[in-house]
């Protein structure tokens, strides 16, 4: 369509929304009968689940056939953009969220617990209520609601892991300059490496989640550790697994030599939502491991 300031796509009607919505309902829908006891919320948790795959493949499936018969101009490269801009700022929030209820809970909430603070509530609720309660990081709450269980340390895996990921945001990188050369070798030894590198990370951290479960006590029961543990650094695995789904799909499309220098935002999107979860990693393991 033409306007005062040039041309622009409009797309066509989709039905591939309202198969995402339906699949987001079911899935986190059985998700919550799932923890609240339902039985049939696994089935439906997973129906949900693979209505998203099918929408994905779907959606995504269109758009590329749309870019490679040429009917995006610039000014829908820039929409493409903005848009996975603000997908990745609202990933920013999302994880903000969590680690502000992680900052809370232990700049403030342990602490009132203990009977620090001006608010009264901990002076008197740590007085009568939990006497022996001992306000210091990591807890399993007062009273030890969360049962008894070991730390993970920042030493083993998870350092080993910060090692993966730092390497495999390099391994990326170096993809991407052979984009811009048009050294396609160079791009797929790249996303080779990267996804990878990429998939090890969620195996380490696979063993990791057994051996908390099953050696340490650790578990998203044990308490507000337990739980922040858990919501941090699981959130932020499955992200590192659709971040690795995504780099599967650009390699494959890479050797169909469907990138060039000059067009390859498919690339740039997988590689800005990799940075993203690098950088989101390095947090965790500062502020959950490390400190």
């Amino acid at each position: 369509m033409s306007s005062a300031s040039g041309s622009y796509y409009i797309p066509h009607q989709a039905k591939w929304p309202i198969f995402g919505s339906i699949g987001l309902f079911l899935m986190l829908g059985g998700f919550a009968a799932k923890l609240i006891g339902v039985g049939a919320g696994g089935f439906f948790m997973v129906l949900g689940a693979l209505t998203i795959v099918g929408m994905m493949f779907g959606w995504f499936g269109e758009v590329i056939n749309e870019g490679i018969s040429g009917i995006y101009d610039a000014q829908a490269e820039r929409s493409f953009r903005w848009g996975m801009i603000w997908f990745i700022a609202s990933e920013v929030m999302f994880f903000a969220a969590f680690f502000g209820s992680l900052f809370y809970v232990r700049m403030y909430a342990v602490p009132w617990l203990g009977g620090e603070g001006t608010t009264g509530v901990g002076e008197y609720t740590g007085q009568f209520l939990w006497p022996d309660f001992a306000p210091a990081w990591p807890t399993n709450g007062p009273a030890h609601v969360g049962g008894e269980f070991e730390p993970m340390g920042a030493w083993g895996i998870p350092a080993l892991n910060t090692l993966i990921l730092l390497t495999s945001g390099a391994t990326v990188t170096w993809a991407h300059w052979g984009l811009l050369k048009d050294n396609r070798p160079q791009l797929i030894k790249g996303l080779i490496a990267t996804i990878a590198l990429g998939f090890l990370f969620v195996s380490l951290q696979a063993y990791e989640y057994y051996h908390a479960y099953t050696e340490l006590g650790l578990t998203l029961g044990a308490g507000i550790y337990g739980s922040t543990f858990f919501m941090l650094t699981g959130f932020h695995g499955m992200h590192v697994t659709i971040g690795a789904i995504f780099l599967t799909v650009v390699l494959l499309r890479a050797l169909r030599g469907h990138f060039d220098s000059q067009h390859h935002f498919a690339f740039e999107a997988a590689a800005w939502y990799w940075h993203f979860v690098d950088v989101v990693w390095l947090g965790l393991f500062i502020f959950v491991y490390w400190l």
